[in-house]
């Protein structure tokens, strides 16, 4: 094929094969992430676990998946995407995910001290979380770049949607490989990690994906006659200097403090979400999981329909801003709502995965508009920095709390809303700041934002 025309970017069959080859890894990230959120409450008891972490572990655990990204991991893996192309670096990033995913394996089978597997696992899950960013943020490039004029949102919002299925599927299989129903059952090490296995089984698919799209990625270039670079002219060469003018854009700054503001809402709460439903709405584990499963279902339901709907009506500000209200509702419901009504908890669960859905269909298709494509690499990976400062704060912050409840019902009771009450401040802080972009959309029309 000598013409762009008859490239593989136009054949629409190759483009969706491309978007099935990134979005199993995606999956499978999401998968290992959350391969503990549902089972959280088991660490309320330390002693019943041969792994020895309590709630106040977990959460440092957790947040070792944003450390990386916040020292400037994820600006530099921008950068170096930018720099040296999505097939090399975006490999690079893919091979430290799937290795830092078998190092968090190695800590929580390895029978180690208590201390040294979390440090251990604290290492894996650094480098898992970088990687994992890294590899989002050239997924996300790569499906610009192959779906550039046509079906963008819609492309991204399916890539979201089974990404977060990997989240769906941990939620629900992890209480049912860990057997959660058990009472006065001390569990093995081997019980505990058989999510973990899991995960490094779905990974190992991801990673044989990848490796399709880098061949299907360069034969395109191939015939088009194009690079996965974008310094091709001296003057779109990065420039260091870009940071700052990215940095210094008023509405990529309201991009990112929605950005992680908002996931914190979400994100961070399904960590700690199981061990909060249980206490305020007097719902067992299996339900618990059940509800926080509900989440990342919405998203592969409407995260698709949403993008499409973006894509063909526009106002993406108007929508971010109906998300972020319908997440900051569920946060109130939850801490507001009357104890031991599960009711509550379902209908909060469903306005949580509905704004999960719709917040970011209509929030990543508006990067591209406010940035040149010669740094959309590094511009997502910015707005990925900012995100994982909240990532990585807000699990260490909570699972303190939810230590400090004690063993007592009231306290429990406590610590629930106290952890809520933090979800509610970065939920008044996202509808604040998509009302911002909507001001802003309004005197800058140019930009195009709700076209």
């Amino acid at each position: 094929m000598s013409t762009l025309k008859n490239s593989l970017r136009d054949n629409r069959w190759a483009c969706w094969l491309v978007l099935a080859c990134l979005v199993v890894p995606m999956f499978a990230s999401y998968f290992f992430d959350d391969m503990f959120s549902s089972i959280s409450p088991l660490f309320k008891n330390p002693q019943q676990l041969e792994l020895g972490w309590d709630s106040a572990d977990y959460g440092f655990y957790a947040s070792g998946y944003s450390f990386l990204c916040i020292l400037g991991g994820l600006i530099i893996g921008g950068v170096l995407l930018d720099k040296y192309g999505v097939r090399r670096m975006g490999s690079a990033f893919v091979a430290m995910m799937v290795g830092g995913a078998g190092l968090v394996t190695y800590a929580i089978t390895a029978g180690l001290e208590p201390n040294t597997s979390l440090t251990v696992a604290y290492v894996g899950c650094m480098l898992f979380g970088l990687g994992s960013e890294i590899a989002g943020v050239a997924v996300t490039r790569s499906i610009a770049k192959w779906f550039k004029g046509k079906n963008m949102a819609l492309a991204m919002g399916l890539q979201l949607a089974i990404a977060r299925l990997g989240t769906a599927l941990a939620l629900l299989v992890a209480p049912i490989l860990v057997n959660t129903e058990l009472t006065n059952h001390v569990y093995t090490l081997g019980e505990t990690a058989k999510p973990a296995l899991a995960g490094m089984g779905v990974l190992a698919v991801g990673l044989i994906l990848w490796a399709a799209f880098v061949a299907l990625d360069a034969r395109f270039d191939k015939e088009a006659g194009t690079t996965d670079k974008v310094d091709t002219a001296e003057e779109d060469k990065f420039k260091f200097s870009d940071i700052w003018k990215i940095l210094s854009n008023p509405r990529f700054l309201m991009i990112a403090i929605l950005c992680v503001t908002f996931y914190c809402c979400v994100i961070r709460f399904k960590k700690f979400g199981s061990d909060i439903l249980i206490h305020l709405f007097g719902v067992d584990i299996s339900i618990s999981s059940l509800l926080l499963a509900m989440i990342p279902f919405f998203t592969i339901v409407f995260t698709p329909l949403f993008g499409a709907m973006v894509d063909k009506v526009g106002k993406a500000t108007r929508w971010m801003i109906i998300g972020a209200s319908m997440v900051l509702a569920a946060h109130l419901i939850i801490t507001f709502a009357p104890q031991g009504q599960p009711v509550f908890a379902y209908i909060a669960i469903g306005l949580l995965g509905t704004g999960y859905s719709l917040v970011p269909s209509a929030m990543w298709p508006s990067v591209p508009k406010i940035v040149p494509e010669k740094n959309l690499g590094t511009a997502y990976s910015l707005i990925y920095w900012v995100q994982n400062l909240g990532m990585w704060s807000v699990p260490i912050l909570v699972g303190k709390i939810i230590k400090q409840g004690g063993a007592t019902h009231a306290g429990k009771v406590s610590a629930a809303l106290n952890a809520e009450y933090i979800f509610i401040l970065l939920g008044i802080i996202a509808v604040a700041t998509a009302l911002m972009l909507l001001h802003s959309s309004r005197k800058h029309p140019e930009l195009g934002l709700d076209k």
